[in-house]
């Protein structure tokens, strides 16, 4: 027999699948709870006793992908059969993947601050969340996974190029990733425009981060960038 708390877990990951699949399908617009319980087949009252609102369904379907982004990335970094620059050349591409497979996720995961679900919440939704909101912190257990991510990114990036310039190489690695996954979705890549690929460039910018963290372990040069601005601060 099923229990009352496996119940639980069940309807709530249907409601998540049925939350994710109208995102993807028509953006942040397209997910209401009456919607999302009527694609998981629930009661009409079920979603509401599971998420205070629209905002706390998005930052729990956030908060879930972050953590299967993390999971990607981490059996990236464990593979004793990859090496590091393909460690990190798997890892980018996860990154574009979702910006080219599911491009309204990839948007709310990286959107900026003050624009994330759970910092929206106007009306009534906010006065549930402040007078319903259940025990778990889900603002918190995103940015939990959000952070888990990040550290499995640094770990990665720290693989090639040494711990001394990781972040410098991080951000400019995401950066570039970004701009990758933007430009595929707009057309600029390919025979109708840059005449370049994904995978073309991630190898670029692999080799080019690989090569000059390499000169800068043998102390050809000072890294620079990086440490001056530590420097400064």
């Amino acid at each position: 027999m099923v229990t009352r708390a496996e119940s639980a877990a069940l309807t709530r990951r249907a409601l998540l699948d049925a939350a994710a699949e109208l995102l993807d399908l028509g953006g942040p617009e397209a997910v209401t709870l009456r919607e999302v319980g009527a694609r998981a087949g629930v009661s009409r009252g079920a979603p509401y006793r599971h998420f205070t609102g629209k905002d706390s369904l998005l930052t729990a379907v956030a908060t879930g992908s972050w953590e299967e982004i993390a999971d990607r990335v981490h059996a990236l970094r464990t593979d004793p059969a990859l090496a590091p620059a393909e460690r990190l050349r798997g890892t980018l591409h996860t990154l574009i993947g979702v910006g080219r497979d599911r491009p309204h996720l990839y948007q709310m995961l990286f959107r900026r601050p003050g624009h994330r679900p759970e910092e929206q919440a106007e009306g009534l939704d906010r006065v549930r969340r402040q007078l319903c909101a259940p025990a778990e912190d889900e603002v918190a257990d995103r940015m939990r996974a959000a952070g888990r991510f990040q550290d499995e990114f640094q770990a990665v990036v720290t693989g090639l190029v040494g711990k001394r310039n990781a972040r410098h190489y991080g951000a400019l690695l995401l950066a570039g990733a970004h701009g990758i996954a933007e430009m595929e979705l707009s057309g600029h890549l390919g025979a109708g425009g840059l005449s370049a690929t994904s995978d073309d460039l991630v190898d670029t910018l692999v080799r080019m981060v690989a090569e000059d963290g390499e000169r800068g372990e043998r102390g050809d040069g000072d890294r620079g960038d990086g440490e001056r601005g530590e420097r400064a601060r």
